[in-house]
């Protein structure tokens, strides 16, 4: 039923999470993968593993209807399971296996995956899904020796790569959005890569769209704009743009749902420093001024269009009330709330001067 996947290297799509140190030559997207003897899943993204698995076994059950599929949880693993439900079945088809949670293996599981991936049977599919971690490692590295085809499932954490998994989603799903409905989209429910793919899915399948069928920020706003969070980043958006009265009313918001008054002056210092320091630096390709301004290029690229309106007197301006409310919210005042409301009325009316 298998067919060993081949291990020539194949670079990472957009969207794919990140991550560090040297990339196994035999990792693969996870729309590419196929069932094989040995498939690896690494990382503790739970959406993108649980997408892999899901790949795998599709693809599998496409080849094969009466493919069998099993499933073992390692930490309570007992021996010789793994040579039984590898064993070939009495009324035909294929079989495939889960291993889950590889890296809580229990000692009888580590001997017999070590003794099974040293020569995996060619018609059976083993999947073995690892959080990663040092945690039973030796058995990632004995599939890869086995020439495991894997997908890499590290953590979605930053902002930018939020906005290439959801770029991706949309493509997966035959649709085309916007940079502007992207960016809308995971302000609004990225917290949580789970529900930024739901989101992607439900606009994909049941939003009513114009056009070219492009999903737009205002599709996204429809939908999704009542449960953007409200946080110190949203009230400085609206405080450097020089809305006041709706930088105000985020703040309110905030605080009456539990947000404290030094995090949202530390946000909005951000925010401002950001400003000033794309706006000191020299003008050239936001990617070659990332690592200067230890600034995303996507952040550059946005200070830069947010700068319309701020001379350098109205970002001393703003940079001095940030300091004087910091001081505030930190014990140098009496009223915190004052401190803050007072700083961003300074920073929206700092704005075109």
């Amino acid at each position: 039923m298998a067919t060993r996947a081949g291990t020539t290297k194949t670079a990472a799509p957009k969207g794919a999470p990140r991550g560090g140190g040297k990339t196994p030559a035999n990792i693969v997207p996870i729309d590419a993968l196929e069932p094989a003897p040995v498939v690896l899943v690494v990382g503790g993204e739970d959406v993108l593993a649980e997408r892999a698995v899901a790949v795998v076994i599709a693809k599998a059950r496409a080849a094969d209807p009466e493919v069998t599929v099993e499933r073992i949880e390692a930490a309570g693993y007992e021996t010789g399971r793994l040579e039984l439900l590898a064993s070939p079945s009495l009324f035909g088809g294929g079989s495939l296996v889960v291993v889950e949670n590889a890296e809580a293996s229990n000692d009888a599981l580590v001997a017999d995956l070590t003794r099974y991936l040293s020569a995996p049977p060619s018609d059976v599919c083993l999947i073995v899904r690892h959080s990663g971690g040092v945690r039973a490692k030796g058995l990632v590295e004995a599939a890869r020796k086995a020439g495991a085809a894997e997908a890499s499932c590290l953590p979605i954490t930053k902002d930018e790569e939020k906005v290439d998994f959801a770029t991706a989603e949309f493509r997966r799903l035959g649709r085309k959005a916007s940079p502007q409905a992207i960016r809308a989209l995971v302000d609004a429910v990225g917290s949580d890569l789970r529900e930024l793919a739901a989101a992607c899915s439900q606009l994909a399948s049941d939003a009513v769209l114009e056009g070219d069928g492009r999903v737009e920020a205002d599709t996204v706003e429809l939908w999704f704009g009542g449960r953007v969070e409200v946080t110190g980043f949203k009230v400085a958006d609206a405080a450097v743009a020089g809305r006041a009265d709706q930088a105000l009313s985020l703040l309110r918001h905030a605080l009456a749902t539990g947000a404290d008054p030094v995090p949202l002056v530390a946000a909005i210092a951000m925010k401002v420093r950001g400003l000033a320091k794309v706006s000191a630096a020299r003008r050239g390709p936001a990617a070659q001024l990332a690592g200067e301004l230890g600034m995303a290029p996507w952040q550059i690229d946005r200070a830069r269009r947010e700068l319309t309106g701020w001379t350098d007197d109205g970002l001393g301006e703003a940079v001095l009330a940030l300091a004087a409310a910091d001081e505030a919210v930190k014990g140098g005042g009496r009223d915190p709330v004052y401190a803050v409301e007072r700083a961003i009325l300074t920073i929206a009316g700092a704005r075109r001067r």
